[in-house]
């Protein structure tokens, strides 16, 4: 199975093999759980001070004919500080109290990371991979794609590689309040893959919805966001030669 390689000013180079991965079987259910898995070690871990609020001298007194109980006085029965001579002072200790606990705290043994394995990872990039050429051919770009450094001039080639026009400043606007009715969200339509790290990766990402990495640092988020496969993947041609290799030391990040 063999793909056009056109150069960065749109012009048809000849044809190249394509690696076997793009003919591994398309499993959606394998892609979904390992972009969960993604995911999940994005989360930021939260907990709570186990004594917040419990470091006081409030005590309950809640049985019938106890000293300082409260009942038939007009109070409320709830934890209340120990004073001296016997008294009572401020309620603590209870949520509903000042400085009294959380109401609903997080749980610190809840389990955040969904754990996937090695091989299984590859899979699923495989399997994506496959998914992003299941409706067209693969697009391939020149080895010149690599060595653009400048955002105008990596739009520009885009453009022609993929014979579409991109609209970087088209942004669909957050509903909401006025102060934040300003974020803009950017489709994510185009992937450019490069071989090695160069300044086309970060003249590739200032184009709004457009995201860029290199051959060994692909992921099933890149190639899969949300668990949808991209519609549309640039492949440089010395990131397409070392593909299955890649691959096959990929791990999940």
């Amino acid at each position: 199975m063999d793909a056009q390689v056109i150069s960065i000013d749109g012009k048809k180079m000849g044809s190249t093999a394509l690696p076997n991965v793009f003919s591994e079987r398309i499993r959606p259910e394998l892609i979904r759980r390992a972009v969960d898995a993604e995911n999940s070690r994005r989360l930021q871990p939260q907990g709570h001070y186990p004594l917040a609020g419990m470091q006081t001298t409030a005590t309950y007194y809640g049985a019938m004919h106890s000293y300082r109980t409260g009942r038939h006085m007009g109070v409320a029965i709830r934890p209340r500080e120990k004073l001296g001579g016997g008294a009572q002072g401020k309620v603590r200790r209870i949520p509903s109290s000042v400085t009294g606990k959380r109401a609903h705290p997080h749980v610190i043994e809840k389990r955040l990371i969904e754990n996937i394995n090695k091989k299984e990872y590859r899979l699923a990039v495989a399997s994506a991979i496959a998914a992003t050429a299941q409706n067209r051919s693969p697009i391939v770009a020149s080895k010149e794609i690599d060595n653009i450094a400048k955002t105008k001039d990596m739009l520009h080639a885009i453009e022609l590689v993929c014979g579409a026009k991109l609209e970087p400043n088209k942004a669909k606007l957050r509903k909401g309040l006025r102060r934040s009715s300003r974020r803009r969200i950017y489709k994510k339509s185009v992937l450019v893959v490069i071989g090695q790290p160069s300044a086309a990766t970060r003249s590739a990402k200032n184009i709004a919805g457009v995201d860029a990495c290199t051959i060994n640092n692909l992921s099933v988020g890149l190639l899969a966001p949300g668990g949808s496969p991209r519609k549309m993947v640039i492949w440089s041609e010395s990131a397409l030669k070392s593909l299955d290799g890649a691959i096959e030391k990929l791990e999940i990040r």
